[in-house]
């Protein structure tokens, strides 16, 4: 089972999220701020992480940003969530080191497809 860190401080879209993607297969752990995010990442070693980029304590930026620097998480994809989809989110998301970018609300046949393309860059090939 692929493992996913999903950093999301709004408990609803968290719950919301985990169970769907539960239902597709995932393993999902939580994390619901940006240093949350880093200690998760560094001591669970998720296959992918889904950043929520508006986030308490550490922002989603800062957060990609320093687990990208570290070399045990940098090669882990990050797709950045924002639910502020206006014009050059996309660039300050990749600039931060995300891997991806989507919108919130989450469309989740377009989320799970770059998920799949993500991990699969990263070598993992999931059962379709």
């Amino acid at each position: 089972m692929v493992r996913v860190l999903l950093v999301e401080d709004n408990e609803m879209n968290r719950d919301m999220l985990s169970r769907r993607l539960s239902r597709k297969g995932y393993e999902v752990s939580v994390a619901v701020d940006g240093a949350a995010a880093l200690q998760a990442a560094a001591t669970d070693l998720p296959a992918l992480i889904l950043m929520d980029m508006s986030l308490p304590v550490m922002d989603g930026w800062e957060a990609t940003r320093r687990i990208k620097a570290d070399a045990a998480t940098a090669a882990i994809p990050v797709i950045g969530l924002t639910a502020h989809a206006m014009e050059g989110d996309r660039e300050k998301c990749l600039a931060a080191g995300c891997d991806d970018y989507d919108t919130k609300p989450v469309d989740l046949p377009r989320l799970l497809e770059k998920m799949r393309n993500q991990l699969s860059r990263v070598g993992i090939q999931l059962e379709t």
